[in-house]
């Protein structure tokens, strides 16, 4: 959000997040590195007055929370020697309660994420937006267990490799909410698909999930059901109801058609995403606790807080999925943001192009620095390697109006009385170096997008419509041609 802005994220917090989320480090260096967010990046454990030597018998955690401690101090202190007449206050954000206590008693000025989002009163809004962190063990206390616990990665990793769970991606179907299945990985052809059915079976996992089975005994095993199960989120804490439909899964079971059947027991990585859909307001007169539905049916329904429910009632919105206790029949989560009214155009298409995971954010002046500047012109040292074909009748096939013409051809008559045909690509690769920002970002694109009235293109528009485009009377570069006589 633009309000959130001048975020400094120390180094030590930086190799901590490396270690424990390659893409989430990458997401907080794209903001780093975006010079309208205003974050930036302080490497205090390279800095003579900042750096700190780990203690005897302290742990290297404890060794983190002071060097970060340590930090903030100098720069409260460095601050305070720049002459303005606005006072610069630094404030420590941090969700641990010992490192958040110690530093108060440092006189650090230190908030929770919650308390900071919470003291913006000009932003009410933001508070929506704040991730749903809660200890899961005081959840368990206030209420009815649903799900298994899940078996620590650890012990995971030693069941699967001495055969007793299997790994395999979770895929939840579509039209029966209590049905999945898990591909196992490897190259174990029996039991390449395992089917897990029963609420407590799929133990919390969400569809694309890497997942530890355990296989049942062959007299617990089912089949796909043909049954068409539909989550209506109208009671969720109406056990006895789930059980009842799953009764049902078992009874319309044709008994040869029965196949491996196994039960989630943990997760070893989580596929969680920011998710399309909308809302489905509580009928409890201003409650803040409402169920959202995602668009994908393979989604489970998410509880999230709200005071805009009115507001956000008939929107398409993202909401991101925060955790998943065992007491409760859906995951938390948080709004992220609204895309705008149900059947809008614009909007339908944003959630077309989000649920397909369609990258279509506007090139970063980074990727656009790597460019050619214009006036462009094919200069004489171009022409040194390169055949001239400007003889040549070439025509494209792409119909009138197009604008990214990659390819065209020629045919014509040779002296032998055979016909040759020419295949002409435009040559991309002159104006994209290997592994700079413009051949990464292509690379992630990976493909020009074509929609109903607009197209998303794998590069810049100078490129695909200008200069890689085969247009009419205009000197341009070819990849290669291939001839055939």
């Amino acid at each position: 959000d633009p309000v959130i802005k001048n975020v400094i994220v120390l180094q030590t917090v930086l190799q901590e997040v490396r270690n424990r989320s390659a893409p989430v480090y990458k997401r907080i260096r794209d903001v780093i590195q975006n010079p309208e967010k205003h974050f930036y990046s302080f490497t205090n454990e390279h800095h003579r007055e900042t750096y700190i030597q780990q203690e005897q018998g302290e742990s290297s955690n404890d060794r983190n929370d002071r060097a970060i401690r340590v930090a903030v101090k100098w720069y409260s202190e460095h601050l305070k020697k720049i002459e303005d007449e606005e006072k610069i206050q630094v404030i420590f954000l941090t969700n641990d309660r010992t490192n958040k206590e110690k530093a108060l008693e440092e006189g650090i000025t230190a908030y929770t994420c919650e308390e900071y989002i919470k003291s913006l009163i000009a932003n009410p809004d933001l508070v929506d937006r704040l991730a749903c962190v809660s200890d899961e063990g005081k959840e368990i206390e206030s209420g009815k267990i649903i799900f298994p616990e899940h078996i620590p990665l650890s012990k995971l990793q030693q069941g699967i490799k001495s055969g007793v769970y299997l790994q395999g991606t979770y895929r939840a179907s579509r039209d029966n909410y209590l049905e999945a299945t898990v591909w196992v990985h490897g190259d174990a052809e029996e039991n390449k698909e395992i089917i897990i059915q029963g609420l407590k079976h799929l133990n919390r996992a969400v569809h694309e999930d890497i997942v530890a089975v355990e296989l049942l005994a062959k007299d617990e095993w089912v089949a796909l059901s043909s049954v068409i199960l539909q989550d209506d989120g109208q009671n969720e804490d109406d056990i006895e109801n789930e059980e009842e439909k799953e009764n049902i899964l078992k009874t319309s079971v044709n008994k040869d058609m029965l196949r491996p059947t196994g039960k989630v027991v943990g997760i070893i990585k989580r596929n969680w995403r920011p998710f399309c859909g909308m809302l489905s307001k509580s009928q409890i007169k201003e409650a803040r606790r409402h169920l959202f539905t995602p668009a994908d049916r393979r989604i489970p329904r998410i509880r999230i807080e709200t005071r805009q429910a009115d507001t956000l009632e008939g929107q398409r919105i993202i909401v991101a999925i925060d955790g998943w206790p065992r007491n409760s029949r859906y995951p938390n989560g948080h709004f992220v943001k609204n895309l705008g009214s149900a059947g809008d155009k614009e909007t339908e298409t944003e959630v077309l192009l989000l649920e397909h995971d369609v990258p279509h954010q506007p090139f970063s002046q980074g990727v656009l620095s790597f460019l050619p500047k214009m006036p462009w012109s094919i200069t004489e040292q171009d022409m040194k390697y390169r055949e001239d074909l400007r003889h040549l009748c070439v025509c494209s096939v792409d119909p009138p109006g197009c604008t990214d013409i990659d390819d065209a051809l020629h045919c014509r008559e040779v002296e032998n009385g055979n016909i040759e045909v020419g295949v002409h690509i435009a040559d991309v690769s002159h104006f994209i170096r290997p592994g700079n920002a413009l051949d990464e970002e292509s690379a992630k694109r990976g493909t020009t997008v074509y929609l109903c009235e607009k197209r998303i293109d794998m590069v810049p528009e100078l490129l695909s419509s200008n200069l890689c485009s085969l247009r009419s009377n205009v000197d341009r570069l070819l990849l290669h041609t291939l001839k055939h006589r």
